[in-house]
């Protein structure tokens, strides 16, 4: 039996229950009278009258078609692990299973541009110094590729596939490219497969971004993040029409994306790709001069309205540009139509230029417009110390990266240093880069050579060793 105080509660709350009851039906009855007629919601929502019929736009069918040919590439490389404490030969028998390498592993991708061949275009910096490449393609399949050549000044590098049932991507004419054009992003970024990210083409013909090699990149606002490097960028028809390659980042590229992605241009790599196939390396082109940036103070005293152009400070002899005409104090304006802001910009256009192509340049001689033709020779890409002098007899000279030149150095490198030679014996070491010489001045290998018709009687070397500067007395 329930207590008393909790009877009377059940039976207070049954008769007030019946008045508030009675209070809410009056008053709903009352606003269904006012109320509108029940609005009917369609279950979708009608396409405007001007696509109705027509199918949704969609980059969908394009993508089906050209995403089995953008791939993942991995690479291992083993590194030797430097630990003092187990190079004695005590400590090793005492720990023989304390590892003394490690196996650094990074991914990137890559283009199949020739099905048949199993020809892949991928960014040299994703290959680099690596033992062990594996590619995989959109199926699932995973294959070890063969190395057959690439280019760091330009981030090109060219592997093949042992698969049968590739798909290939067609190359696109990335002249024709404008700002404004629709653009496509296919990689792998942070190891997320088969990635697409679309945007439009920010800029054409980019250069002057510190750390690169030669450039002329096409700008976009499409997501390249790490591992995107060696993807695909295509238009709307599918075309490659670039290699991508770097994001600009001032946090750094592991920071992500900001809109600003750089892409290799297809022509570019193309004719990189066709050296590669038939050479192994790839040979460029030089006109033999020597050039610095114009001041206001310079363009005044030449009778020029703006300082612009590549001020031309000296002219090797039996080069292209001798043969041509130019003289010192010329000033380049336009290479081939394209305009010369500076001298870094003529080096630019120059050592994308093949061996044997025709350049047009425009020049400003005495205030006044001249035009000439020079037929672009080889350059250098190897010059024995022996040949130049017998006290770098040993060493072997090498143009600088090109990134390391856009970065503001300018000289050239020791490639090599044969263990016992005069010039080891004077301290001249692999990696070294000289960067001033008693035999006179000098930016890159041709001047370097051409500064030794004339030994110099004391042959003294500025160097940049790692972080370190200093100088070596040649004997």
């Amino acid at each position: 039996m329930r207590p008393i105080p909790t009877l009377l509660t059940l039976a207070l709350a049954a008769a007030f229950g019946g008045f508030v009851a009675s209070g809410i039906n009056a008053h709903l009855d009352n606003r269904a009278e006012a109320a509108p007629a029940p609005v009917t919601i369609p279950a979708t929502s009608a396409l405007p009258a001007a696509v109705a019929g027509q199918p949704v736009p969609s980059l969908a069918p394009m993508l089906e078609k050209v995403t089995p040919a953008v791939v993942s590439v991995n690479t291992k490389q083993v590194v030797r692990v430097r630990n003092p404490f187990f190079e004695d030969p005590f400590f090793r028998r005492l720990f023989p299973d304390v590892p003394q390498e490690r196996i650094n592993e990074s991914l990137g991708s890559g283009v199949i541009i020739d099905a048949a061949e199993g020809l892949v275009l991928t960014n040299h910096h994703v290959i680099d110094n690596a033992d062990d490449v594996q590619v995989t393609l959109s199926d699932g399949r995973t294959v070890k590729a063969e190395f057959l050549g690439s280019d760091a000044d330009t981030d090109i590098a060219l592997i093949r596939i042992p698969a049968q049932g590739l798909t290939g991507i067609t190359l696109g004419n990335s002249d024709q490219l404008r700002v404004g054009d629709f653009v496509v992003a296919i990689g792998n970024p942070f190891g997320f497969t088969q990635t697409v990210t679309s945007g439009i083409v920010s800029a054409v013909g980019r250069s002057g971004i510190r750390g690169l090699g030669y450039q002329n990149f096409i700008q976009t606002d499409a997501s390249i993040n790490p591992g995107n490097s060696g993807g695909a960028l295509v238009n709307l028809q599918g075309q490659l029409v670039g290699i991508n390659t770097a994001s600009f980042n001032p946090q750094g590229s592991m920071a992500g994306n900001i809109g600003l992605g750089l892409a290799i241009p297809s022509n570019l790599a193309r004719n990189v790709v066709d050296q590669l196939v038939k050479h192994g390396v790839v040979v460029r082109g030089t006109l033999g001069i020597e050039s610095q940036n114009l001041t206001a103070q310079l363009a005044q005293g030449l009778g020029l309205s703006e300082a612009r152009g590549a001020l031309v400070t000296r002219v090797l002899a039996g080069s292209a540009a001798a043969a041509a005409g130019v003289r010192a104090g010329d000033v380049v304006v336009t290479a081939n139509g394209q305009r010369v802001d500076s001298a870094q910009a003529l080096h630019n256009i120059e050592g994308l230029a093949a061996v044997g192509s025709t350049m047009t340049l425009e020049l400003r001689r005495d205030g006044k417009p001249v035009q000439v033709k020079a037929t672009l020779k080889e350059q250098a890409r190897a010059i024995s110390g022996d040949t130049l002098d017998p006290r770098l007899g040993g060493a072997t000279f090498v143009n600088l990266p090109e990134s390391l030149r856009q970065s503001g150095i300018s000289g050239v490198l020791v490639n090599e240093v044969t263990r016992g030679s005069r010039a080891a014996a004077s301290g001249l070491a692999k990696g070294d880069i000289v960067t001033e010489a008693s035999a006179g001045e000098f930016a890159d290998l041709a001047s370097w050579r051409a500064n030794f018709q004339q030994p110099p009687q004391q042959l003294v070397l500025r160097i940049v060793r790692g972080n370190a500067r200093g100088q070596l007395v040649m004997r």
